[in-house]
C-alpha cells in the first residue's frame, strides 16, 4: 500500500464530466478505480468552493486499488461548447502512476476515452514512459509507467493497474510569478525548470513542433506535486459558468500540516467534513494565481 500522506501531497482530484452514469464506466469499469461514495455535492460544499451553482450535481469518489490516499471524483454538469482541452488556464491535466503503459490503448478501447498521445519514450528522458487521453468531460489524464527516480525527485511506482495522481498540471499566463505563489503560499519549493517542445501544448494551439515551452515542477522535498506550465499567447481564461465548477480538470485536494499556519484568504472558512476524501478532517478553498481551485485538507483530524 502507498505511504501515508504529508504536506504537499496530492489527495484528491475534482473533475466535471456530462453524463456521470457512462464517466462511471470509464472510471471504473475500464480504469478500474473503486466507487467508495455517490451522493451529490452539498450547498454548503459548493459554496466553500465558491461554485454555488454547482450544489445539488450529482457526485460519485473513487480510489485506486492499490488502497493509495487519493480520491478522484467526478461532478455532473453540462460541457460548454466552447470548452477544448488545453487551451485554458488552470488545471489543464492530471498525471496518474501505471503499470504497463504499452497495454493501455487496447484496454480503452471502445470507452470515453481518446487517446491524444499514445505510450512513448522520450530521448533523453529514461525515468518514465507516458501517454495522454481526454474523458469526456474533455478532462485530460497523462498515464506514466514510471521506471525510475529523476536525479532531483521521486516518482511513485505504480502498485495498480491505475494508481494515484501524484502530479497536477497548470497552466498560467505568468510561469514566475504562479512558482512565487506556491512557494510562498502552500510552501513547496521549485525544482527545475525545463525549455522544451511540448507537443501536447504545441499541438492544441496549432503551433510549429520545435516551439519552446517553460516548466518548472513545484516540489516537497523530492515530491513533486504541481507542474506550472507557462502558456502561449491564444490561451483564454477556461470558459464556463462563474457560478459553478470549471469544466474539465476543476480541482485539486492537496494536504497540508495545518490550516491555519498558512496566509491565505479562504473563498469559505475552514471547517471538518465527512466523506471518503476527508474524513471528519478540516478543508478549505482558495483561488491559485491563474484562477484554479486548490482545496486544502488538513492532516490533523479536526
Amino acid at each position: 500500500m502507498s505511504a501515508p500522506a504529508n504536506h504537499g501531497r496530492i489527495v484528491g482530484g475534482l473533475t466535471t464530466v456530462p453524463d456521470l452514469d457512462a464517466a462511471e464506466g470509464d472510471y471504473a469499469g475500464r480504469l478500474g478505480l473503486a466507487v467508495v461514495e455517490r451522493g451529490t455535492v452539498s450547498a454548503e460544499l459548493a459554496a466553500s468552493w465558491g461554485c454555488p451553482d454547482s450544489a445539488g450535481a450529482r457526485m460519485i469518489a473513487l480510489q485506486p486499488q492499490s488502497g493509495a490516499p487519493c480520491v478522484f471524483r467526478l461532478v455532473e454538469a453540462p460541457l460548454p461548447p466552447s470548452f477544448l482541452p488545453m487551451r485554458s488556464f488552470g488545471w489543464s491535466a492530471f498525471e496518474l502512476t501505471v503499470q504497463d503503459v504499452f497495454g493501455w490503448p487496447a484496454r480503452l478501447e471502445g470507452s470515453g476515452f481518446e487517446v491524444i498521445g499514445p505510450p512513448k519514450a522520450l530521448p533523453g528522458m529514461p525515468f518514465f514512459v507516458p501517454m495522454q487521453v481526454a474523458g469526456r468531460g474533455r478532462e485530460v489524464l497523462y498515464l506514466n509507467e514510471v521506471a525510475q527516480d529523476m536525479p532531483n525527485c521521486d516518482l511513485p511506482r505504480a502498485e495498480s493497474l491505475i494508481d494515484f495522481l501524484f502530479i497536477a498540471i497548470l497552466a498560467v499566463p505568468d510561469r514566475a510569478a504562479a512558482v512565487d505563489w506556491y512557494a510562498r503560499a502552500l510552501r513547496l519549493e521549485a525544482g527545475d525548470t525545463h525549455v522544451l517542445p511540448y507537443s501536447m501544448i504545441n499541438r492544441a494551439f496549432d503551433l510549429p513542433a520545435d516551439h519552446l515551452t517553460s516548466i518548472t515542477v513545484m516540489q516537497k522535498g523530492r515530491m513533486p506535486v504541481v507542474e506550472i506550465d507557462g502558456y502561449p499567447e491564444g490561451a483564454i481564461a477556461r470558459p464556463g459558468p462563474a457560478g459553478a465548477l470549471p469544466p474539465g480538470n476543476a480541482l485539486v485536494t492537496i494536504a497540508v500540516d495545518s490550516l491555519d499556519a498558512l496566509a491565505l484568504e479562504w473563498i469559505a472558512e475552514p471547517r471538518a467534513r465527512d466523506g471518503a476524501l476527508y474524513a471528519g478532517r478540516r478543508s478549505a478553498t482558495v483561488r491559485g494565481p491563474a484562477g484554479e481551485l486548490i482545496e486544502l485538507l488538513e492532516l490533523a483530524q479536526g
